[in-house]
């Protein structure tokens, strides 16, 4: 048999409910800040994982095709095949991206072929979405991603 639980005393008072509210408030107030600096930090390493995502399709481009797209090609030749300059022999029907992704601010890649650094340079001008920059506004660039 269960023990009856006088009329009552069954349930949490007003203010024990008000004193678990204040509480989470307080711990709201403490964690939420930490949080919202974190968006700018997530930005740039979805830039960097985009980067090396079209890196990873140019290099497929290139393996098909003897040679990456020229800079007037663009990214836009890992979507559609081109249908100027040197037009790829070997080009994947299904392409080699769904579509040319633009960095988390909104901006398209730079792409340029021959690069100056490398084979190809591409580029995030980052938040600013001007090149150059240091800080929260340098630029994410393949040739200098860790």
């Amino acid at each position: 048999m269960r023990p009856r639980i006088p009329r009552g005393q069954g349930g949490f008072t007003l203010i024990e409910i008000l004193v678990v509210v204040v509480i989470l408030g307080i711990l709201a107030s403490i964690i939420v800040p930490k949080i919202m600096r974190r968006p700018e930090e997530a930005r740039r390493t979805k830039a960097i994982m985009d980067i090396k995502a079209i890196e990873t399709a140019l290099n497929l481009y290139r393996l098909d095709n003897g040679g990456y797209p020229s800079t007037e090609q663009g990214l836009e030749a890992l979507v559609t095949k081109p249908t100027t300059g040197v037009i790829p022999k070997n080009w994947k029907e299904e392409g080699y991206l769904d579509k040319v992704p633009k960095d988390p601010w909104g901006n398209l890649y730079v792409y340029l072929h021959p690069g100056v650094h490398k084979d190809f340079d591409l580029v995030s001008y980052g938040v600013d979405g001007v090149e150059g920059g240091e800080g929260k506004d340098a630029d994410i660039e393949n040739w200098n991603l860790d």
